[in-house]
């Protein structure tokens, strides 16, 4: 029998075990996660209100209570937890799909002042992620300008414009929905340093933009005119074609006089973020045109916008894992079709799938074929892996050296509690927010 371990339980992680039961009736999968719950970004990274992208929780679910795999949260690898190299002692091979868990900075000045965020504290903030230490996003705030024009980016400013009605049916945690439905943001600008056909957010994301009630989506005819692609984009991909012809709409669309505006936003970079009493109080952009080779140039023009909530969305980055080469430049682990390399050369028993991987680039549909090339390459290399020996039950040796996992039943246990949690307050289910209350729920039911 060959015992994989795989650290990281979001899409990557879970197709690759996946694939690993399925091909090879012989191999165990003991999946790893820092966090007690399972699922990785499609609990904490997909925004609360898309509740198809999230039942893709099921199709995980199913995965991770198959006969040959075991999930085990609450266990961290690395120093302050298992060693890489204890893990690899105790596993005939190793996968890491510990995804980007960091994000890009501007590098302007004022980016630090209160107000400003990346878009990934948000997210963490509304999703419930336990790491999340952050409020007081939307207080005080009357216009924001999140910078980038992702898919993130897109649900950061939904988000910030939906009502306390459509938000209260969503798992958001009670303490991330009673900010929202107090916010008085009115003003959401979105913006980008580039074009309308060269934007990174889907159409299908786009367009719900529009169908958001009480809501103007106003964009500037001109500004999208700066474009060269936007007077004829039939020679473009269909998806940045159908990015300008929705964006085209909106803007000979008359406005509705609706009480909160958000306002798409191109050829802007950021400079600065203007202090206001300590406080952010407006971003200050320069102009960009196209260059002619695909990017832009500044043009000396200036434009400042207020905003005291400043929320950054100019994409992840993955961070170094203690006992794993890291390629600083490109925020990945060096790798050959998923086998780790030190030093050029391939580490016998290492593998990466998922951003940590590639970069963070891609759907979760993404992740499949991704986890299928490194499953390939591991199965390769197993008739030389099973040789070496293992324990029978590489956990019990962890277990009898004071690791103490949440198991399955105790990631049943903090669903049920979420479920409570939900129908005390007339909601449905209600995420809990802090390590606390998760590791309190994950232990009070594990006896039963």
């Amino acid at each position: 029998m060959l015992h994989v371990a795989v650290v990281g339980s979001g899409p990557s992680g879970v197709y690759t075990a996946q694939g690993l039961v399925q091909q090879d009736s012989g191999v165990r999968v003991d999946v790893l996660d820092r966090l007690p719950c399972p699922y990785g970004l499609v609990r904490y990274g997909v925004a609360p209100d898309h509740e198809k992208i999230k039942s893709l929780q099921n199709n995980l679910r199913t995965v991770l209570e198959h006969e040959r795999v075991r999930f085990l949260g609450g266990v961290r690898i690395g120093p302050d937890g298992v060693p890489a190299t204890r893990l690899r002692e105790l596993y005939h091979a190793v996968v890491y799909c510990v995804g980007a868990a960091t994000d890009r900075h501007l590098g302007i000045p004022g980016e630090e002042l209160p107000g400003s965020w990346s878009a990934t504290e948000f997210v963490s903030w509304y999703s419930a992620h336990p790491d999340s230490v952050a409020d007081g996003f939307v207080r005080g705030a009357r216009s924001a300008v999140v910078i980038g024009v992702g898919n993130v980016a897109v649900d950061v400013t939904r988000i910030l414009a939906r009502g306390p009605s459509e938000l209260s049916p969503t798992d958001m945690p009670q303490a991330a929905l009673t900010a929202l439905a107090a916010s008085r943001v009115t003003d959401i600008h979105m913006v980008g340093r580039r074009g309308p056909s060269q934007a990174r957010f889907t159409t299908k994301e786009l367009r719900e933009l529009g169908a958001l009630p009480d809501t103007d989506v106003v964009v500037d005819q001109q500004e999208l005119a700066l474009d060269p692609a936007y007077a004829d984009p039939s020679e473009l991909p269909a998806a940045q074609r159908r990015n300008v012809e929705v964006l085209r709409a909106w803007a000979e669309a008359p406005p509705k006089g609706a009480p909160r505006r958000i306002r798409p936003r191109f050829f802007l970079r950021p400079v600065e973020l203007l202090d206001d009493g300590g406080h952010v109080g407006a971003v200050r952009f320069e102009r960009t045109a196209p260059d002619g080779r695909g990017g832009v140039a500044g043009t000396g023009q200036y434009e400042d916008i207020e905003a005291q909530l400043v929320l950054r969305s100019v994409g992840y980055r993955g961070v170094p894992l203690e006992g794993l080469p890291f390629d600083a430049e490109q925020g990945t682990v060096p790798h050959l079709a998923g086998r780790v390399l030190r030093g050029g050369a391939v580490s016998p028993g290492e593998y990466v799938a998922g951003w940590i991987k590639r970069g963070p680039t891609g759907v979760i549909g993404t992740n499949r074929p991704c986890a299928k090339e490194t499953v390939t390459s591991l199965l390769a290399d197993a008739p030389v892996l099973v040789r070496r020996e293992v324990p029978h039950d590489p956990m019990a040796v962890l277990r009898a050296e004071g690791l103490r996992p949440v198991e399955w039943a105790g990631w049943q246990a903090i669903e049920r509690a979420e479920a409570e949690l939900g129908a005390s307050l007339g909601r449905n289910v209600v995420k809990l927010p802090d390590w606390a209350a998760l590791r309190a729920a994950a232990a009070g039911t594990a006896a039963h």
